[in-house]
């Protein structure tokens, strides 16, 4: 994939917000998600989930499969593996990993790095049901273009804070998720 080959710095959900002042001594946890392609007829279309509604953290969103790096995992790229097969039931001999896109820093406390890779057509998701209330696919091209992207905001602990959407039919596609896909779609047109 060309855009691996491009540099870009890491992202935040402050990018858009540079007047909010970070929490002094804040600890990033890592985890990792996966940016899964899976070429498809009419094109390569990428791998996303809609988080249980019932979860405590981020219900409904959605998400790309992943999750914290564990003490079990070897890395980020392991992490994000591993959660894709407990989220979708990616089996790992299915993905063919490509690289990793720099980190994002999430307003949870998060620096999450996007593994990038392959999934094999063959692939069928099986949403795990306490986590992932839906797996569904958005077509490359689509998120690939700048001009699917809005810059909306709302109020978050008192301030406005602006962040990134991609919608796509009835999927509302926002914060980190978009935001990690606006950089690939800015990698990708350059």
């Amino acid at each position: 994939m060309r855009a691996l080959g491009k540099t870009s710095a890491a992202s935040s959900d402050f990018d858009l917000n540079p007047d909010f002042k970070l929490p002094e001594g804040r600890q990033l946890r890592a985890a990792g998600v996966l940016v899964g392609f899976v070429e498809r007829p009419g094109g390569t279309r990428v791998i996303l989930t809609k988080r249980a509604s019932h979860l405590k953290h981020h219900p409904g969103q959605i998400a790309f499969p992943g999750g914290k790096v564990e003490d079990s995992d070897a890395d980020v790229t392991a992490a994000a593996l591993r959660e894709a097969r407990e989220e979708v039931g990616l089996h790992p001999g299915m993905a063919e990993v490509l690289g990793i896109l720099p980190s994002h820093e999430t307003v949870t406390s998060f620096q999450v790095t996007p593994v990038l890779a392959r999934v094999s057509p063959d692939f069928s998701p099986l949403p795990e049901p306490g986590e992932v209330d839906e797996v569904f696919e958005v077509p490359l091209a689509h998120l690939a273009n700048p001009a699917n992207f809005r810059i909306e905001s709302r109020r978050w602990r008192g301030q406005r804070r602006n962040y990134f959407t991609v919608p796509f039919g009835p999927y509302y596609i926002w914060g980190a998720t978009a935001r990690i896909l606006r950089g690939l779609a800015e990698r990708m047109a350059v």
